[in-house]
């Protein structure tokens, strides 16, 4: 399951867990303006882990998902 916000400065997407009985805690991605960031609740440590993406990290995660395995480069047009 998940849900979808459309805040001020930022879409949030909350992917919540419903698989078996080995349940991860909910992951909160915000899509801002210049990045994406991934936020996910440790409770061992009891902390919130986030990882912030470049939009550019985000084009080359979305590329990736549509590739087979190996090694990948994309070239940017000027302007692009």
């Amino acid at each position: 399951m998940f849900t979808i916000e459309h805040e001020f400065d930022a879409t949030v997407v909350t992917l919540v867990d419903e698989g078996g009985t080995h349940l991860q805690e909910d992951v909160i991605v915000s899509a801002l303006d210049d990045c994406v960031t991934i936020a996910q609740y440790d409770p061992v440590r009891r902390q919130e882990n986030l990882v912030t993406l470049s939009m550019a990290q985000v084009a080359d995660l979305r590329a990736a998902l549509d590739l087979p395995e190996g090694m990948y480069r994309i070239v940017r047009k000027a302007g692009a």
